[in-house]
C-alpha cells in the first residue's frame, strides 16, 4: 500500500453522502465529487478532473467507472473507445470493489453491449440499495430522457426523494431531476416549484433553469420566458448547458414569430462555425434551422457549416436521435450521397441489430429520416403518410416533448403544403388547445381554415395571432 493510501486510510469509506467507496483515500474521494458536481452543474470538464486523478490513483474503481458512465451521456462513437477502456481498467479491479460498484460495473457493461434499458434497470438496482447515490440517480433520469422514458424520468426521483433534505450535499439538483420529470409529465405547477426551490438552494444550477424554461415554453409564457432567461443569460451562458437553453430562448421567440431574434441566436450562440464538435451543440443548431425552414424563414449559407460536422457521423447509428437531426442538415444542404449513407447504413442495421436503440432508428428514426427527405423534396403528401401513423409514438426517438415537437410542426406544415387543410385545420387546433398563446400556431390555423375557403374564420385566427404579437 502506498504511503500516501495509508496516511488516509483511516478515513471512513463513504462519499460526502454516506455512500460506500471502496478506495480509502480522502483525495480520491474528494476529486470524484469534483467531478461529480461539474457533471450536475455543467461546467468544467469532469472527465479531464477525473483523469488527472487516476494518475495518481489508478486503483480508483469508482474513478475509472465516473469516466466510462459519464461518457455514455454524450452518445457519440468517438468517444466509445475510452469508455470501453475506462470500464475495462474498473473490471480488472472488481475483486476490491464493494457491492454498489460492482452494480455500476454491471450497467455498464450493459450499456456497453447496446442495452440501455438493462443499464438502466441495473443502475436503478444501485438506487434501491444506495438511495443517496448521486451519480447513479443522475445516470438514471438523464438516460431516462435519452430514451424517451417519460414516466421513468420522473419516478426514479421521487423513489428516493424522502430519502434527501437540505442537508444533504446535492440536494438541489434531485430538486432540478425531480423538477424535470414532473414537467415532462405535464405536472407543470409543481414542476415549476421544485425547480425554484432548487434554484433557492444553487441560483447557477442550470439544470433546474432548464426545467423553468420548459414549464414556461410548454404553457404558452413566451414573454416571461424570455425575461426569465435574459435575466439569468450571465449565469447559465457560462455553462455547457448554454448551448441547449439559448436553444429553449429561440422557441419563445419562434412562438412570437420574432424570427431576426431567433437567428441572432443562432448566429451568435448556436452556429456550428464557433463550436468544437459536440453533438449536443449541433443538434440544437439544426432543431433551430429546421424550424426557421417550417417556418418560410430562408436560411442562406447557415446549413453548410453545419452539415460539414454532421456528415462524418453519418454512418454511426449510434444513436437515432443524433441521426435524425443529422439528416436534417443533409437534406438542407442538397447532400445526396450522404443522405444515401446514412439511410443505408440504418437500414442495414435495423435488420441485423437487436439492441435499444435498434428499436428506436426502426419505429421512429428511419421514419423520420424519410419523412424530412420527402419534405425537402417537397413530396408532402408522401410526408404526411409516413409521418401520421407514428405521432404518438414519437417518445420513443428520445429527448423531450420539446425537441419532439418538431416532428409534430414537420407533420403540420406537410399538410398545409400537401392541401391536405381538413387534416391541417385538426392538427393546428390540437397545437391551439395546448398553446393558444403561439401566434405561429394561430397562423396555422388560419392557414387550413383559409386552405377550406374559410376567409371568416382564418381572418379571425390572423387576428387572434397579430393580438398576441402586439401584446
Amino acid at each position: 500500500m502506498s504511503e500516501t493510501l495509508t496516511k488516509t486510510a483511516t478515513r471512513p469509506r463513504t462519499d460526502c453522502r454516506g455512500v460506500p467507496v471502496s478506495y480509502p483515500n480522502a483525495d480520491a474521494i474528494d476529486a470524484l465529487e469534483r467531478a461529480i458536481t461539474m457533471s450536475l452543474s455543467f461546467r468544467g470538464d469532469p472527465v479531464a478532473e477525473i483523469e488527472s486523478t487516476l494518475v495518481d490513483h489508478p486503483d480508483f474503481i469508482m474513478g475509472w467507472l465516473f469516466k466510462s458512465a459519464w461518457m455514455t451521456q454524450y452518445m457519440e462513437t468517438r468517444i466509445y473507445g475510452e469508455m470501453v477502456a475506462a470500464l475495462g481498467e474498473a473490471e480488472k479491479r472488481i475483486s476490491q470493489a464493494n457491492d454498489r460498484e460492482k452494480g455500476h460495473i454491471a450497467a455498464m457493461q450493459a450499456w456497453i453491449k447496446g442495452d440501455f434499458h438493462g443499464a438502466v434497470q441495473k443502475w436503478e438496482a444501485v438506487l434501491f440499495q444506495y438511495p443517496m447515490d448521486l451519480f447513479a440517480l443522475e445516470l438514471v433520469h438523464l438516460t431516462m430522457v435519452l430514451l424517451g422514458d417519460v414516466v421513468g424520468q420522473r419516478d426514479v426521483v421521487a423513489r428516493v426523494s424522502n430519502n434527501w433534505d437540505e442537508s444533504i450535499p446535492g440536494y438541489e439538483f434531485v430538486l432540478g431531476f425531480y423538477a424535470f420529470g414532473l414537467e415532462e409529465n405535464r405536472d407543470f405547477s409543481m414542476a415549476e416549484d421544485h425547480a425554484r426551490r432548487a434554484l433557492s438552494i444553487r441560483p447557477d444550477n442550470p439544470y433546474a433553469i432548464h426545467a423553468v424554461a420548459h414549464v414556461m415554453e410548454m404553457r404558452g409564457r413566451q414573454a416571461g420566458g424570455i425575461r426569465f432567461m435574459n435575466e439569468r443569460a450571465d449565469v447559465w451562458g457560462t455553462t455547457n448547458f448554454a448551448n441547449h437553453l439559448w436553444w429553449h430562448t429561440s422557441l419563445y421567440h419562434l412562438d412570437m414569430e420574432q424570427y431576426d431574434q431567433a437567428f441572432d441566436i443562432f448566429d451568435n450562440h448556436l452556429d456550428s462555425r464557433r463550436k468544437g464538435g459536440n453533438k449536443y451543440e449541433e443538434l440544437d443548431a439544426a432543431a433551430l434551422l429546421w424550424r426557421l425552414n417550417l417556418s418560410g424563414q430562408p436560411s442562406g449559407d447557415r446549413w453548410a457549416h453545419l452539415a460539414d460536422k454532421w456528415e462524418p457521423a453519418a454512418q454511426d447509428t449510434l444513436y437515432a436521435f443524433n441521426d435524425v437531426h443529422a439528416m436534417m442538415t443533409f437534406v438542407s444542404d442538397g447532400r445526396t450521397d450522404a443522405q444515401n449513407a446514412l439511410l443505408s447504413a440504418n437500414e442495414r442495421y435495423v435488420q441485423s441489430a437487436s439492441d435499444a436503440n435498434a428499436a428506436m432508428s426502426r419505429e421512429i428514426g428511419l421514419p423520420f429520416c424519410l419523412g424530412v427527405q420527402d419534405f425537402k423534396n417537397e413530396h408532402y403528401a408522401a410526408c404526411v403518410d409516413r409521418l401520421f401513423p407514428v405521432r404518438y409514438m414519437t417518445h420513443r426517438l428520445g429527448g423531450s416533448f420539446a425537441q419532439r415537437d418538431i416532428i409534430a410542426w414537420t407533420l403540420l406544415e406537410a399538410a398545409l403544403r400537401a392541401k391536405r387543410f381538413d387534416l391541417a385545420l385538426g392538427l393546428a387546433n390540437e397545437r391551439t388547445a395546448l398553446k393558444p398563446t403561439s401566434a405561429q400556431n394561430w397562423r396555422a390555423v388560419a392557414r387550413a381554415f383559409k386552405g377550406l375557403g374559410d376567409t371568416g374564420n382564418a381572418d379571425r385566427a390572423n387576428a387572434r395571432a397579430q393580438s398576441l404579437i402586439a401584446a
